[in-house]
């Protein structure tokens, strides 16, 4: 048990670089402890620093201070005359790259030294740090395949590249197979190669940001179809309850008026009925009286009596009688059942409309990939000039615009713009819509806003894409921009002098594309939510004579 103690104190106060007990024992920020010596030298010289028990790396060096606890540790452990031995986990496994200086059982390697081809560990390795010219050496990780340097046919270390025949080579091979062939250092080469390395990097991590890119926005379109499918369930919902309880409503008051009808015609005939009944009981008592009296004998009693009956009542009017046919409320019915008809026909109308729709058309369909997809929903788009600033001429049916120096003699109006030379379309854009913009000139922005766009001063709220009520392209002759509200990002593609535009209001998609002949390029595409109509807008602001025109489109 004593044993067991003291080879763990053996292991825990000794230096995992130099394998002895620690000497002036420093803790680094990872909790592990070295010699101050040993760390010191290990990291003299290393680009990283790091722990070479844990890996963990620091920046910047760490700043060393003697443990004192572990040097009176260690200091007691001397005491008992004992000497620490290499740890078991320093020994060299199967797995990993042993000391090519370690005699016996060798000690695991923790550099490889590119110049000398072997590899050390932390003992052997001190001479790497402390020898000048082995300073020079460069030194790597433990390396299994040193070997591979060496030319297997001359025994030679390959500092050569044959980029003839696309191999390492040594120097006597460029005296022998390889003579005559193009020839450059290793490192030479490898420079080159690193820099197609980092453009080969370039380009994957360019694509991984477009198809992020993309992925962000089919997620985008994923939260808009589903929100646009919730709002739509959850109107349907509420008309469909509104109607229901309308219908509820007229039936109610339906019902309440033929029970009132009913309740009027029932006292109306009963009040009859009563009247034609005391009628009856009157005549039956009159020919009571009439009967006693013709049984009379006595003809003088009978003459006498006969003036002093009283006269009849008038009879009840037979036209007071309205016997109505048992089907009294049947044009109550034959109404309802034509209203009911005429609510069918209007459902089974509207329901056509709604359902030829295939619910694709509310959603929004996929994007055209073609340019003659994009032409289907072609817009024509004329320019406003009650919008126009007094320094932009509007021509060709108003589907033209030109900068000029001087102010145009414009009439006032409180929908022109008064501080940026901008245009708006006089047609609302809703749905699906594509036009393209002919430019020629220093540059352009092509624009869509909301019609209530700030129209006077000179403040971000009026400009486009310097606010969140419009978005913009800058186009001139080197580069393109996306603006949105007063965010600036600089777009790539072909320059050109057509740009095309589609807009799916509903989808809440806007897109520009480069457009050189049939060829059309994706510059930028915008995934949000348009809560108004757009209008499209031009805005020239560079030079005199910078023009642009919204093209027909076949």
């Amino acid at each position: 048990m004593a044993q067991k103690g003291v080879q763990l104190a053996r292991e825990t106060l000794s230096c995992s670089i130099c394998l002895d007990l620690l000497k002036d024992p420093v803790t680094i920020p990872c909790g592990h402890s070295y010699c101050m010596n040993c760390i010191k030298h290990h990291w003299d010289g290393e680009l990283i620093l790091n722990c070479r028990q844990c890996r963990r790396n620091f920046t910047p060096r760490p700043i060393l201070l003697k443990n004192t606890m572990l040097a009176a540790l260690v200091e007691e452990l001397k005491k008992t005359g004992l000497q620490a031995a290499p740890a078991d986990h320093c020994y060299a496994g199967a797995e990993d790259v042993a000391c090519d200086v370690c005699t016996g059982r060798k000690l695991r390697a923790c550099k490889s030294c590119l110049v000398c081809l072997a590899s050390y560990c932390d003992k052997h390795l001190q001479g790497h740090y402390e020898v000048g010219p082995l300073k020079k050496h460069k030194l790597v990780e433990p390396s299994k395949k040193l070997q591979e340097n060496i030319c297997s046919r001359h025994d030679e270390v390959m500092k050569l590249f044959c980029r003839t025949d696309q191999q390492c080579i040594c120097l006597i091979c460029t005296m022998d197979e390889h003579k005559g062939h193009d020839t450059v250092s290793a490192a030479a080469e490898r420079t080159e190669r690193q820099r197609e390395l980092e453009g080969s990097r370039q380009n994957i991590q360019q694509r991984i940001q477009d198809r992020e890119k993309e992925v962000k926005l089919l997620q985008q379109e994923v939260e808009a179809v589903n929100g646009s499918a919730d709002k739509a369930v959850e109107d349907s919902e509420k008309m469909f309850t509104e109607l229901i309880r309308l219908m509820e409503k007229r039936s109610s008051d339906v019902n309440q008026q033929v029970r009132s009808q009913q309740k009027r015609e029932v006292s109306r005939v009963k009040e009859l009925q009563e009247k034609l009944e005391q009628e009856i009981s009157e005549l039956k008592r009159r020919d009571a009286e009439l009967k006693l009296l013709s049984h009379t004998e006595d003809h003088n009693q009978f003459l006498q009596s006969y003036p002093s009956l009283s006269a009849l009542s008038e009879p009840t009017h037979s036209s007071s009688i309205n016997i109505r046919p048992l089907s009294y409320f049947e044009d109550v019915t034959a109404a309802l059942s034509a209203v009911r008809d005429k609510l069918q026909d209007v459902l089974r109308e509207e329901w056509t409309n709604v359902s030829s729709t295939e619910v694709d058309a509310l959603l929004s369909a996929a994007e055209p990939t073609t340019r003659a997809g994009f032409l289907k929903y072609s817009q024509r788009i004329t320019l406003d000039p009650n919008t126009a600033h007094t320094q932009l001429v509007l021509y060709e049916g108003s589907r033209k615009a030109t900068y000029m120096e001087k102010y145009q003699s414009y009439s006032s109006h409180p929908d022109r713009f008064t501080d940026y030379e901008q245009v708006l379309s006089r047609e609302s854009l809703t749905g699906r819509c594509y036009w393209e913009v002919e430019w020629r000139g220093e540059g352009v922005f092509v624009a869509v806003a909301y019609k209530n766009i700030i129209r006077a001063g000179r403040g971000t709220e009026c400009k486009f894409g310097y606010n969140d009520k419009s978005w913009s392209l800058e186009c001139n002759q080197n580069s393109y921009t996306f603006l949105y509200n007063n965010i600036h990002t600089p777009v790539s593609g072909p320059q050109s002098s057509r740009v095309g535009v589609y807009l799916d209001q509903r989808a809440g998609v806007l897109s520009f594309y480069s457009i050189i002949y049939e060829t059309k390029t994706l510059l930028h595409r915008v995934q949000t939510t348009f809560t108004q109509p757009l209008h499209a807008g031009l805005c020239l602001c560079y030079y005199n004579g910078d023009t642009a025109e919204f093209c027909k489109l076949k």
